[in-house]
């Protein structure tokens, strides 16, 4: 069987620390896969906040994901704390990539538990069409500084 691989880029420029909430675990009494996804949802907002963005406000156009991909590394239980580092790449007309690298904080060192990706597309919800990626939107978000 094939199986899902996500190329993560390089650099990543910023990150978040999320905390495991009990609600977040499933019957298995771990993370399950739709709360990765609602992990990498939240790690994908404080990057637009921190940004000056929202998925509603975005240069005068919201957004909208096109396609998730997430390749599982390593469980997660109650407790614990993952950092989600985020990266905007491959910018075209109507979207691009964000890309996730999901590690479980320990004190020794993060271990790998997740590498995924998002693509979003600019969206016009009044109108219900996409439309192009706003200029300003990638000068901003292909910014290469460090948090």
């Amino acid at each position: 069987m094939e199986r899902v691989k996500v190329q993560l880029p390089d650099q990543f420029n910023f990150t978040a620390r999320i905390p495991i909430r009990i609600t977040d675990l499933n019957y298995g009494g771990h993370v399950g896969n739709d709360v990765f996804l609602s992990l990498l949802h939240e790690a994908r907002q404080q990057f637009l906040l921190h940004h000056g963005y929202s998925e509603l406000s975005f240069e005068g156009c919201g957004l909208i994901m096109a396609d998730a991909a997430i390749e599982y590394k390593h469980e997660l239980a109650h407790g614990d704390v993952v950092e989600i580092a985020v990266a905007a790449t491959g910018f075209d007309k109507i979207g691009f990539d964000l890309y996730y690298r999901m590690e479980l904080v320990h004190a020794g060192g993060n271990q790998l538990a997740a590498k995924a990706k998002t693509g979003m597309l600019c969206y016009d919800y009044a109108q219900k069409k996409k439309v192009p990626v706003p200029a300003a939107a990638i000068a901003e978000l292909s910014m290469k500084r460090e948090w």
